[in-house]
C-alpha cells in the first residue's frame, strides 16, 4: 500500500541535482566552489545564474550527477560549500515531488516556487 510519503516500487533514482545558491556577495565563492567540483567529478556543471530561474529563490548554479556519485560528490560539498546553501534532489522522474518531499538542504531552507513544476520531468542528461 502506498500513501504520500511511499514511493511507488519501481522508483529509481536516476541521478542527483545540487543547487549552489549565492548573491553578489558569494558569486565568485559559488563560480570556484561549482568549478571545483566539475574538475574533480564526472558531473556536469550548469550555468551561473545571475537571477532566480525556476522554483530557485536565489542565484545558483547546477551540478547535475549520476546516483553513483552521490557518495563522492555530496560529502566533498558538505566540507567546501563554506558556508553556501546548496539543494539536493533526487531524479526519479516526479519533478514536483522531488523538489517538495524529497529534498536535502546544506545551510538555511530556502522557499521554492513550486508552482513551476509539472509532476512529470524532462530526460535530464547527466
Amino acid at each position: 500500500m502506498n500513501d504520500a510519503t511511499t514511493p511507488p516500487p519501481d522508483t529509481v533514482i536516476h541521478g542527483w541535482h545540487a543547487h549552489v545558491y549565492f548573491n553578489a556577495d558569494t558569486l565568485a565563492q559559488a563560480r570556484t566552489l561549482c568549478e571545483a567540483a566539475a574538475a574533480r567529478f564526472p558531473l556536469k556543471m550548469g550555468r551561473v545564474h545571475e537571477k532566480p530561474v525556476g522554483p530557485h529563490p536565489d542565484w545558483s548554479c547546477q551540478l547535475a550527477f549520476k546516483a553513483a556519485l552521490f557518495a563522492d560528490v555530496i560529502p566533498w560539498l558538505t566540507l567546501h560549500r563554506g558556508g553556501l546553501v546548496v539543494f539536493i534532489h533526487p531524479i526519479t522522474g516526479n519533478d514536483l515531488v522531488d523538489h517538495r518531499d524529497r529534498a536535502l538542504w546544506m545551510g538555511a531552507v530556502r522557499p521554492l516556487d513550486l508552482n513551476v513544476l509539472p509532476e512529470r520531468s524532462v530526460t535530464y542528461d547527466l
